[in-house]
């Protein structure tokens, strides 16, 4: 996960070592932006899905990789946001991680392994459609080669 995220992620209240994500089943990669209406819909859902998984046991994390344009942006939409988040600073792995995942619209959300490999992108629509109920398919995703 370093090598994906680098050392640190940016935390509610503090910085997180980035190999904390090892100790959570599903590691989510959420691209978006405080300007982009499709995204603002989703982000409460997604907060709500978040709340939801992880409500008895903490088996799930999103890393929040902003699109914003400014920083006070960011701060202002990651304040809605109850996961992690790569710092706002860090604009080179920021596009380089949206080209690393062939980002093409947002918002985009993307199930990763251990590795950092993309084992599942469409994950915005499992939320949507099916709620907790895809986590079953995700651990498959997970599992496969």
């Amino acid at each position: 996960m370093e090598a994906l995220f680098g050392s640190e992620l940016q935390g509610k209240s503090e910085s997180v070592p980035s190999a904390q994500l090892n100790e959570v089943k599903f590691v989510l990669v959420y691209f978006s932006a405080h300007w982009c209406p499709p995204c603002r819909g989703f982000t409460p859902k997604l907060a709500m899905f978040y709340e939801s998984v992880n409500a008895t046991e903490k088996q799930l994390e999103i890393v929040y990789v902003s699109l914003d344009k400014t920083e006070e942006q960011f701060e202002e939409y990651y304040s809605e946001m109850p996961w992690l988040a790569l710092a706002f600073s860090e604009t080179s792995r920021r596009n380089t991680l949206s080209a690393r995942f062939g980002v093409q619209g947002i918002p985009a959300l993307f199930l990763i392994d251990k590795e950092g490999n993309v084992k599942k992108d469409n994950c915005r629509n499992d939320v949507n459609s099916k709620g907790p109920l895809c986590l079953g398919e995700w651990e498959s995703a997970l599992n496969s080669l």
